[in-house]
């Protein structure tokens, strides 16, 4: 078996999910589109000695190149273990959408990747997740397929409505394809708007009905929650403050997540966060210095902020510090 992860310093996921499920934690999945997301992430994780799982959208891939994105990767586990960190690193393709896109990224050196079928009829679903983890298996790369539809914009993500999973095709559903992980729907969805709150309303909790009863049919099963970032009130002021308008941005609660974290849900995606803490130090920045031009001087402040979020994730809303 030829796993081409391995000379980049990459670890799949199966050792990490079941560890974490042992643990009651999750790992966390940071989605990162350049060096400064990179290299927070890294930094965060090392410093909270917490496992954690680089995701790269489509998106990502196309903007910053298959090829840099390989050796980004690969510098960014030699950073942590100059650091003196062994935290173990996963490079996790991000909402796959064909075949093609998860063969070149087990090709390029993907330790794990996810083959998005859900907006698909359920034997089409069932039929190309198959197929992508008869390949991936061949080269010891972990699959993650997807039951349910969240709703919301995220990069290539597009979806007006949720679908929340049946819990009466989960074990059929893995029984025939064969995925290491399944990403369900329980309530989260994608983007800075998980929900649109007027004033004086409330997050709708998440459905844990749903996610017990999928536990039960599936015993020890791991399972993935998409679309959970917390959308972070403090970022969103910060935002509008200078400039920007996000009225009524909302995500998931923390505690929610939290207790999630708990259960069989081991992997928890987070990118809307990431992206917001960097947008709103940069706005900050050049509201308070509008002669500045030099990259260094607002990227490294986003930088450093984004590095002390990825802490604070880890310690008190995934529980995966401490965990390597």
């Amino acid at each position: 078996m030829k796993r081409m992860y391995e000379e980049l310093g990459l670890v799949n996921t199966r050792e990490v999910f079941k560890k974490a499920m042992e643990g009651g934690y999750a790992i966390p999945a940071y989605n990162f589109n350049n060096m400064e997301q990179l290299q927070a992430i890294m930094i965060g994780c090392a410093e909270s000695k917490s496992p954690v799982i680089l995701q790269v959208s489509k998106g990502a891939r196309e903007y910053a190149n298959q090829t840099l994105l390989r050796y980004m990767a690969m510098g960014a586990v030699k950073m942590v273990r100059e650091m003196g960190s062994n935290i173990p690193v996963t490079l996790h393709l991000d909402h796959g959408d064909s075949f093609e896109t998860c063969k070149s990224c087990i090709e390029f050196g993907f330790s794990s990747v996810m083959i998005d079928g859900s907006h698909l009829p359920y034997e089409g679903n069932i039929a190309l997740t198959k197929q992508v983890v008869d390949y991936a298996h061949g080269y010891d790369v972990t699959v993650e397929g997807e039951l349910g539809v969240l709703a919301g914009i995220e990069d290539d993500v597009v979806a007006e409505k949720s679908n929340y999973t049946d819990p009466k095709q989960v074990q059929d559903f893995v029984g025939r394809t064969g995925v290491d992980s399944l990403a369900i729907s329980i309530g989260t969805s994608h983007g800075a708007y998980k929900f649109k709150l007027k004033p004086g309303e409330s997050v709708p909790p998440l459905r844990f009905d749903i996610l017990k009863e999928v536990e039960k049919r599936l015993p020890g099963f791991p399972i993935v929650l998409h679309g959970a970032s917390s959308v972070l009130q403090k970022y969103v002021a910060m935002i509008n403050e200078y400039g920007g308008k996000l009225e009524g941005a909302a995500g998931v609660p923390e505690e929610q997540l939290r207790e999630a974290a708990k259960s069989a849900v081991c992997k928890i995606n987070i990118d809307t966060d990431g992206r917001m803490v960097v947008t709103a130090i940069i706005r900050k920045v050049f509201a308070e210095n509008p002669k500045e031009f030099d990259p260094r001087k607002y990227l490294g402040p986003a930088r450093k902020e984004l590095t002390e979020v990825i802490k604070h994730k880890n310690t008190n809303v995934l529980g995966s510090a401490n965990r390597a």
